[in-house]
């Protein structure tokens, strides 16, 4: 395709590709490519570096504002936890909302309390939600983050203790985990709680977050 320069439209040609971009210098494969509608990639040495779309910026080292990504979810309404059992969070899920609640480039999605991520890289992941000791003693209250690396078998990658010295105590649990996601069909995570007696409740609320659940992208995997 030949070069076009148009008094309305600009300078227009060829789309161009990774090792072989559209704009170039006098290095044929460092430069500027258009792969696809909405997409702008730039490349040295014919291995891509940056690509922007219309969803943000990614790429090896790319930061915005030293993020590359950041998310935050919460459950939006209380219960009580399974008496000495586990609960999976599969419900009541939203993004936060209120009180100009941030987020930076492509958020996360969510199915029945599954996480998935928006694109592969190195991301942390803090959970930290409120217990509450409704009556008797000896209670605690394990916060768990659950990943998957086939999209069907899950493995404890971190937890945190909510522990409780008396009636109507209110505690928090919080657990952090760095995920390498190489995958984004396959690498997945999800949020449960264990107590070992009942009446230990968690707590949620739609305006504020009384827990949160936080996705970080740090850098490329």
């Amino acid at each position: 395709m030949a070069l076009n320069i148009n008094g309305t439209t600009g300078i227009s040609g060829v789309d161009g590709s990774v090792s072989a971009p559209a704009v170039t210098g006098t290095d044929s494969n460092t430069g500027i490519t258009f792969p696809s509608a909405d997409t702008i990639k730039f490349s040295t040495g014919g291995v891509e570096r940056i690509s922007i779309t219309n969803s943000g910026i990614s790429g090896t080292g790319i930061s915005s504002g030293g993020l590359a990504m950041a998310d935050q979810w919460r459950v939006n309404s209380g219960g009580t936890l399974t008496t000495d059992g586990t609960t999976g969070f599969t419900a009541n899920w939203e993004r936060g909302d209120t009180n100009s609640h941030g987020q930076i480039g492509s958020g996360m999605t969510e199915s029945s309390g599954i996480f998935t991520f928006p694109s592969t890289g190195i991301y942390q992941v803090i959970a930290i939600m409120s217990f509450k000791r409704n009556s008797g003693d000896n209670r605690y209250a394990n916060l768990q983050i659950e990943v998957t690396t086939d999209n069907s078998s899950y493995a404890l990658a971190a937890d945190g203790f909510a522990t409780f010295a008396a009636d109507y105590n209110i505690s928090n649990a919080i657990a952090h985990f760095l995920f390498d996601v190489t995958n984004t069909s396959t690498h997945k995570v999800k949020f449960e709680a264990y107590t070992n007696r009942s009446s230990v409740l968690y707590l949620g609320n739609t305006g504020y977050n009384e827990n949160s659940f936080t996705f970080i992208k740090l850098g490329d995997t």
